[in-house]
């Protein structure tokens, strides 16, 4: 019996190489991304040595798009949406269709049909919301106006792309009878969208009632791994039941089902309990699209290469700067909302990789868009560096905005205490410091928990508390205390120990699920752990011998 099976090989493989791969490019400052898409070339058909099996590789990708596309479905918020929809609707909307025409037009010189440059156009148009997230986050943008507008134009962008990801097996059918007349045309858009609205209709009314019951009762299940089982069950079920029963992409049945459970109270543990499995796959995801890619397309097709880059790093950042500076906002806003965009990433491999497997689109097509992209990643934290105003000058904002923290900490006269973490255990605490009248910012590296903060009345710094300058900007040098209230124990390590590098004096308080977390945060300088497990032992201790005693 063979000691591995090429479905092994490959995740071995995969995972092993992205980590390392991965791990380079984390060292290099540039996005993880680019070192998934590297893991992807080596062991892939066109580089030497290893070769992963390539027809599993995009089976697991397929995965890969179930999960990504379900975690769109549970951040997506309407709110943020509407609340910049009179620029981010049309700015987005006109926005794709310039990049598109000038995709069309890029294919057109390189005699492509028109159905081919539609689809490379539209994979040039659609950013990537994991590198715009961490451009905006890094240089503390996220909850200025300028950030508002990026997220809700990345909102609109990825709503479209969700309808093209529908749109495309049809135009396929289309291709493939033959009949291009408009009656044909008409009769199977309307099929498929008669499909869809039967499915979002089954969705709205016997979803919404169902897959929030289920939920519900595998979180009073009081097992977690029922739980977590629960919602992977929903978003693979969905995905799979649309694609059967509706003849509707794994996409768009995946990204109701988020959206669905979304709206519930459980949806962040929801997304907790499903990160580390959404991680995985989405890494395999681009593994497999860095496995089709050849890279001899650098030598053999330069200049199509040079026009890809262009379109995406000048092309559709210029039509976006446009459109914000029409709308009458200010250059800088225009600036950094256009170099946000100014790169192409998870959409775009998924609408490449779909239009090369429905035959839409050939692969060089497919090999534009991935060396388009890689490049696009490389580039946009520079481009972005010089559009925000370089980092001497963030570093400068985010300074201005310490100090105004402190002064009005200096106004109430009294030290501060800083809490990283507003979840389940972090309300609890910033609850009890507030009606201990004591001043407290909070740190919160996920937006949506944040802004809940923010609307609990508390002042909140958006960012990785591990980072120097988020701890700068929560007042680290002149607080007294410091209590980290996330569970990760090893990742608060972390924290503790950039905090007393740059504190000596600070208190420490943290939380631990172990004994091992309860050694590495005391190694790193924490002053009390309090552990749950023993926590709630005691407290039962206690009562048991005050029971005895009465």
């Amino acid at each position: 019996m063979p000691h591995h099976t090429p479905l092994i090989g490959t995740i071995v493989a995969g995972l092993v190489v992205a980590f390392i791969m991965g791990a380079l490019a984390h060292r290099l400052r540039i996005s993880p991304l680019v070192g998934y898409l590297f893991a992807g070339v080596l062991i892939g058909p066109f580089t030497p040595g290893f070769v992963a099996d390539s027809g599993l590789a995009n089976e697991l990708a397929e995965l890969g798009v179930i999960l990504l596309m379900f975690g769109v479905g549970l951040h997506f918020s309407l709110r943020d949406l509407l609340a910049v929809k009179n620029i981010a609707v049309p700015g987005a909307v006109v926005q794709i269709a310039v990049a598109t025409a000038l995709g069309v037009g890029l294919s057109w010189a390189m005699g492509w049909s028109l159905v081919t440059g539609l689809v490379f156009g539209l994979s040039l148009s659609v950013a990537s919301t994991v590198v715009l997230l961490r451009a905006l986050q890094g240089h503390k943008l996220v909850e200025t106006e300028q950030g508002r507008i990026a997220v809700g134009w990345l909102i609109v962008e990825d709503l479209v792309m969700v309808i093209a990801i529908v749109l495309l097996p049809v135009l396929a059918e289309i291709g493939r009878s033959g009949e291009v007349t408009g009656s044909a045309i008409a009769y199977t858009l309307g099929e498929a969208g008669l499909k869809v609205v039967g499915f979002v209709l089954v969705m709205l009314v016997a979803g919404k009632r169902i897959i929030p019951g289920v939920l519900h009762w595998a979180a009073h299940s009081g097992s977690r791994e029922l739980f977590r089982l629960a919602v992977l069950a929903i978003a693979l079920g969905v995905a799979f039941g649309a694609a059967f029963m509706f003849d509707v992409s794994f996409a768009l049945g995946a990204f109701f089902a988020g959206m669905i459970l979304g709206e519930t109270p459980l949806s962040r543990r929801a997304a907790e309990e499903t990160l580390p499995l959404r991680d995985a796959f989405a890494v395999l995801f681009f593994v497999s699209v860095g496995m089709l890619f050849d890279p001899a397309v650098v030598v053999e097709q330069p200049l199509p290469l040079l026009g890809t880059v262009l379109i995406i790093l000048f092309g559709k950042s210029l039509a976006a700067y446009l459109i914000v500076k029409a709308f009458g906002h200010p250059h800088r806003t225009a600036m950094v909302v256009s170099a946000s965009l100014a790169q192409i990433g998870e959409f775009s491999f998924i609408l490449a990789g779909l239009g090369t497997g429905l035959g839409l689109i050939p692969p060089e097509a497919r090999d534009l868009v991935l060396g388009g992209a890689i490049i696009s990643i490389l580039a946009n934290p520079i481009i972005f560096s010089f559009a925000a105003g370089s980092m001497a000058k963030a570093g400068q904002v985010a300074a201005q905005r310490a100090a105004a923290m402190e002064e009005q900490r200096e106004a109430e006269r009294r030290e501060h205490l800083i809490l990283v973490g507003y979840g389940r255990v972090g309300k609890l605490v910033a609850a009890g410091t507030r009606e201990a009248g004591r001043a407290i910012v909070i740190v919160e590296d996920q937006e949506d928990i944040a802004r809940i903060a923010r609307a609990d009345g508390f002042p909140v710094v958006s960012g990785n508390a591990a980072s120097m300058d988020t701890l700068r900007e929560a007042g680290i040098l002149e607080a007294s205390k410091l209590v980290i209230a996330i569970p990760e124990g090893f990742e608060a390590g972390g924290v503790v120990e950039n905090a007393r590098r740059l504190n000596a004096a600070v208190s420490v308080i943290a939380r631990a699920h172990s004994d091992a977390e309860v050694k590495h945060l005391k190694d790193h300088g924490a002053h009390n752990v309090v552990m749950g497990e023993r926590e709630i032992a005691g407290r039962m201790l206690s009562l048991l011998a005050d029971m005895r005693r009465g």
